[in-house]
C-alpha cells in the first residue's frame, strides 16, 4: 500500500468507530523521542521518518505538524501523498487541535489510542476540543487494525550496566528517590520514561535502535520496588543482580493490575507528561495522585563523579576516533568514491575501534552542500551525495560507550567556499564561543542564556529554528532533559554536573548548513557575594575547522578561547594517534592571530 491507500484504510476504520478524526503521534506508551518500530505507526501512515510529528487525519482532509528540524525533509517526503504540512511554531500556523476545531463540526468525535499519549496532553486536547463542543475518544488503537505486518514488541535481552561505570548501585539509587518520596509525602512513585527505569535500575537493552533502554516501567514503595518487564528478556545475571537490590520482577503487563490494587490511603507520584492515559485511568479511583516532574529524570540529569570521570574517558576516545576519521578524508577524498552513506559507514568503523564502544548514539548525519540545510536529514542510496573537493560536508554523530554518551557535530571545509559561506561558519563559531566562554549565576536556565548564541547570527539578521543544545544522558538517550538551552521557556535551573550540547547554526535552504557542536558540563566557577557563579566546560575533544573560520571577524577573546580550546585537544588526543594523524592534528589545531 502506498500513502494513499493507508490513509483510506484509517478512515474505513474511523467511520465504522463513529470518528471524525483521529491523531497519530510519533510517540510510544513511554513517551519516548525515539521509539521501536512496533510504535512508528505515524511514520508508517504518512511516509515522513523525523523522529518528531503528528498525523491528524478527517474524513476529508489530512495533515502533519513538525518543528523547524524537519520543515524541509517533511515538504520533501509528503509531496503527492495528500497529507497537508504545518509547519509547527511558525506565525500564523494553527496548532492540529486548532485546526480540528476549523475543521470540524459541533458534536464531532476525536479518536487516539490513550496509550501513547501522555496524561497533560490528553487533559489540553480535551479541554480545548469541549469548548466547542467535540469529544475525544481514547479507546482505540487504530493503528494497529490497519497496519498487517506490524512488528511485535521488541524482545532483547537487558544486561547490568556495571557499578564500576554508574558510579551507584540500584540500591543506592533507590534510597535517593525514597528520600524524595518523602519530602513529597507519597508511598508509591511511577516510572514510566524508559531511560528513567534504566538508569535507576542500572540495565541497559536494545529495544529501541540507539537508546540502549528496555520496554519497561518502574514501581517503587516506600519499602519495595517492581520492574514490569517481559521476563524472558530478563538473563539470571540481571535477575540475580535486581534480586540483590531489592527489585522484583513481573509482567510488563501486571503494572496495570498493580496500579488498580492501590487502595485510599495510598498517594502515588507520576509524572503526568510521561505517564500515558491509560495507566492514569488503571489507578484505582480512590487513592491520591500526585503529579510532578519525574524524580529520577532530575537525579539523572546530574552527573555523579564516577559517571563524569568515564564520560571525559569516552569522550576523548571518541575524539580520537573523529580525528582518525577526519584524517582518513582527507587523504582519501578524491582518490576514491565517497558518498553521505560512505562517510557514516566509514566514521563508525573508526568508532568500533574504541574501548567500550557500543554502537552509535544516533544514525550519523552526513549531509553534504544542500542536504545539510535539512538539520536531520539522512541519506540514503537513492538521493546521497558523492563528496567531492569543494563546499561544506556537515557531519552529526555520536556513540554509545559505556563510559557514556557523546554527541558531536563539525562542519567540514573540503574545498572552495564563498565569502557568505566563510561569514556564516565564522558567525556560528562566535555563537559556540559566546555561549562557551558564559559565566552565569546560579539560578539561571538554558532559556536565560540561549541567546549568547544566537546574537552573532542575530546581528546580521540570521536565526535557526531550533533549540541550542539539550541534555544528554549517560549511555542513555542522546536527547535527555530536564534541562535544555532554547528560546521556549524553561524552570530547570543548571546544576553542577548537568551536561549540556551547544549548537548553534546556520540552514540556507537549497544551498549549505552549517553546525558546531560540543557537548560541555556545567562546572562551579567560584562565590562573591552576589552568589555563586557556574560556567561550561567543554567535553568534547575534536578541531573545529580552521578553513572555514574568518579570523578578522574573531576578536580576542574568541581567538583566545579557540586557541585555548585547540591546545586542550592536542594534548588529549595526539599521544593516542600515529606519527601521520598526529602531525594532521597539529596543523589542524595551530593558533590563530
Amino acid at each position: 500500500m502506498d500513502v494513499k491507500e493507508r490513509i483510506n484504510r484509517l478512515r474505513e476504520k474511523m467511520l465504522e468507530k463513529g470518528l471524525e478524526a483521529y491523531i497519530v503521534p510519533s510517540s510510544d506508551p513511554h513517551m519516548s523521542e525515539y521509539v521501536a518500530s512496533r510504535w512508528e505507526g505515524r511514520k508508517w501512515l504518512s511516509g515522513f521518518t523525523g523522529s518528531a510529528g503528528t498525523l491528524v487525519v478527517t474524513r476529508e482532509k489530512s495533515g502533519l505538524w513538525t518543528d523547524g528540524r524537519y520543515y524541509i525533509q517533511a515538504e520533501k517526503q509528503l509531496q503527492g501523498t495528500g497529507i497537508e504540512l504545518f509547519k509547527a511554531g511558525m506565525p500564523g500556523i494553527p496548532d492540529y487541535v486548532e485546526w480540528l476545531k476549523q475543521e470540524l463540526p459541533q458534536g464531532s468525535c476525536v479518536g487516539i489510542c490513550g496509550e501513547v499519549f501522555p496524561v497533560s496532553r490528553v487533559r489540553e486536547m480535551e479541554k480545548e476540543l469541549s469548548t466547542k463542543g467535540i469529544s475525544l475518544n481514547r479507546q482505540f488503537d487504530l493503528v494497529d487494525e490497519v497496519w498487517e505486518g506490524r512488528p511485535a514488541v521488541p524482545q532483547q535481552p537487558v544486561f547490568v550496566h556495571d557499578v564500576a561505570f554508574a558510579g551507584r548501585t540500584a540500591a543506592q539509587k533507590l534510597d535517593m528517590v525514597r528520600r524524595e518520596m518523602a519530602k513529597k509525602g507519597v508511598g508509591y512513585y511511577l516510572v514510566c520514561s524508559l531511560d528513567d527505569v534504566a538508569w535507576l535500575y542500572n540495565i541497559r537493552g536494545n529495544d529501541v535502535a540507539y537508546n540502549p533502554v528496555a520496554i519497561a516501567y518502574a514501581l517503587v514503595s516506600s519499602n519495595q520496588a517492581w520492574l514490569f518487564i517481559d521476563s524472558n528478556k530478563v538473563p539470571d545475571d540481571v535477575a540475580r543482580m535486581l534480586h540483590e537490590n531489592g527489585i522484583t520482577v513481573e509482567d510488563y503487563e501486571r503494572i496495570y493490575e498493580h496500579l488498580a490494587g492501590l487502595k485510599e490511603s495510598d498517594a502515588i507520584l507520576f509524572d503526568p507528561a510521561s505517564a500515558n492515559s491509560r495507566l492514569y485511568d488503571a489507578m484505582a479511583s480512590g487513592c491520591k495522585k500526585v503529579e510532578d516532574t519525574s524524580i529520577v529524570t532530575r537525579l539523572k540529569a546530574v552527573k555523579n563523579e564516577v559517571e563524569i570521570d568515564n564520560l571525559k574517558k569516552a569522550h576523548v576516545r571518541d575524539g580520537v576516533a573523529m580525528v582518525k576519521f577526519l584524517y582518513w578524508l582527507e587523504q582519501n577524498l578524491g582518490g576514491e568514491k565517497i558518498t553521505e552513506i560512505t562517510v557514516g559507514e566509514k566514521l563508525e568503523e573508526f568508532r568500533r575501534q574504541q574501548e567500550d564502544f557500543m554502537g552509535p548514539s544516533f544514525a550519523t548525519i552526513a549531509a553534504y552542500k544542500d542536504h545539510a540545510a535539512m538539520m536531520h536529514y539522512q541519506a540514503t542510496p537513492e538521493i546521497c551525495h558523492t563528496i567531492e573537493r569543494e563546499g561544506f560536508l556537515l557531519i552529526d554523530s555520536g556513540g554509545q560507550y559505556l563510559g557514556g554518551t557523546t554527541d558531536i557535530t563539525r562542519t567540514i571545509v573540503l574545498g572552495p567556499i564563498t565569502e557568505r559561506q566563510r561569514r556564516d561558519f565564522t558567525l556560528v563559531l562566535k555563537g559556540h564561543i559566546n555561549l562557551a566562554r558564559a559565566r552565569f549565576l546560579y539560578g539561571a536556565t538554558g532559556s536565560n542564556i540561549d541567546i549568547l548564541a544566537r546574537l552573532p547570527l542575530w546581528e546580521h539578521g540570521i536565526d535557526y529554528k531550533c533549540g541550542t543544545g539539550h541534555g544528554v544522558g549517560y549511555f542513555l538517550n542522546v536527547h535527555e532533559g530536564p534541562q535544555r538551552l532554547s528560546q521556549v521557556p524553561n524552570n530547570v535551573k543548571l546544576e553542577k554536573g548537568m551536561i549540556v550540547t551547544n549548537e548553534p547554526g546556520v540552514y540556507i535552504e537549497g544551498q549549505y548548513g552549517i553546525r558546531t557542536e560540543n557537548e560541555m558540563l556545567v562546572v562551579e566557577d567560584g562565590e562573591t557575594e552576589f552568589g555563586k557563579f557556574l560556567r561550561f566546560e567543554p567535553i568534547t575533544y575534536c578541531p573545529i575547522d580552521l578553513d572555514g573560520v574568518d579570523p578578522g571577524l574573531l576578536n580576542q577573546e574568541e581567538k583566545r578561547w579557540l586557541n585555548e580550546y585547540h591546545r586542550m585537544v592536542y594534548e588529549l588526543l595526539s599521544p593516542l594517534l600515529d606519527g601521520g594523524e598526529r602531525e594532521w592534528l597539529k596543523a589542524k589545531t595551530r593558533p590563530i592571530e
